[in-house]
């Protein structure tokens, strides 16, 4: 794959510019901000779906009318486009570099909760463009300061290595052919809408993540053409461990064959019970590394209380002790949190690679 020339090669030049220069700034949650809207359940389902199916498709297996749509934050790209792109540029105002599309759920796989498998390539195509005109926008106001858009594939709502069933080990309910199927059809619709790089990300099962990387490479390889591939895993709890039992350092070297651009870990934590997986990423990964830890821990309301000021306390140390190169937030994270973090890591020099790592990546 790593041979294939760039589809972008003149924004993959900018990115690389801008990451040798200084630490980048993702941006924050997605679905922090869209519960702000406090939308019902016509609002998630727009004109589209009013009327308990898709008015635009007319297939047998067409029913949404059977569950609440309420929830499928991926959706209101289509029913609240409007909403979707308000959120991508308000992370931008606030400083971002690189936006995320709103796609985390945007799979067959787990569109099937809402009987929407319908949608997973144009949910995907039209997040993309709503990043990508956000991107543009921003980067129009300043040339200097040009912004990129982040294909997200999500892990989707099932895992290849762990059974469901507690009484049956050995059952699996997907295979890893399904997920490359789910994650091929995901990845088109991201190139399609004009994602500058994809994100393979929060990722509890190395084997999903694999199934994502394989899908790309071949998809990469059936277009003659690629984009830069960032890897974000997910440590489930204090253990140090994703939920398919990995560290750390055994899932960076799970995934570096794909020479990704950055590999990093996001959700699940707050920056400081986060901070010492991510500097064994630092000293051992061959490539740059980013972060986007949640706003602390969820107290039981399932709400984040780590205020703005407390998270870009913490992550200005990651940078400081040169950590990092790209850093966001997750859950709970917001315009003011990213804003207090863009200030915290600028003073800071971005991680630097070593000659032979930069060769590696």
């Amino acid at each position: 794959m790593s041979t294939l020339p760039w589809r972008h090669p003149d924004r993959v030049a900018a990115l690389e510019a801008a990451l040798r220069e200084r630490i980048l700034i993702l941006d924050g949650g997605m679905g922090t901000m869209l519960q702000g809207h406090q939308l019902d359940e016509a609002g998630f389902r727009g004109d589209r779906f009013a009327d308990g199916c898709d008015s635009q498709h007319t297939h047998a297996h067409d029913h949404p009318g059977a569950c609440d749509l309420k929830g499928n934050n991926d959706l209101l790209t289509l029913t609240k486009p409007d909403i979707i792109r308000g959120v991508h540029e308000a992370y931008l105002e606030a400083g971002a570099d690189l936006v995320e599309t709103n796609t985390f759920n945007s799979t067959r796989i787990s569109q099937a909760d809402y009987h929407l498998e319908h949608l997973a390539y144009e949910l995907n195509r039209e997040g993309a463009k709503l990043a990508r005109a956000a991107c543009d926008a921003y980067t129009a106001k300043n040339p200097s300061k040009p912004r990129f858009a982040i294909g997200i594939l999500g892990p989707t709502s099932r895992t290849a290595s762990l059974s469901p069933d507690v009484n049956d080990p050995g059952f699996r309910n997907v295979t890893f052919e399904e997920l490359v199927d789910n994650y091929t059809e995901a990845g088109s619709g991201l190139l399609d809408g004009g994602a500058d790089l994809i994100m393979v990300e929060t990722i509890f099962d190395t084997l999903n993540a694999k199934a994502a990387l394989f899908a790309l490479s071949e998809l990469f390889r059936s277009r003659g053409s690629r984009v830069p591939v960032m890897i974000s895993g997910t440590i489930t709890d204090r253990s140090g461990r994703t939920l398919s039992g990995q560290t750390a350092e055994a899932f960076y070297y799970s995934v570096k064959h794909i020479r990704p651009l950055s590999v990093g870990l996001n959700c699940a934590l707050g920056a400081a019970d986060l901070r010492p997986h991510v500097q064994t990423l630092a000293n051992t990964a061959e490539c740059y590394i980013s972060s986007h830890p949640n706003a602390g821990l969820p107290n039981a309301f399932g709400e984040y209380d780590e205020t703005p000021a407390q998270m870009a306390a913490v992550i200005g140390g990651f940078a400081r002790d040169g950590l990092l190169n790209m850093v966001g937030g997750c859950c709970g994270t917001t315009p003011a949190h990213i804003k207090a973090i863009a200030e915290a890591v600028s003073k800071y020099a971005p991680r630097a690679l070593s000659v032979e790592k930069k060769e590696a990546a």
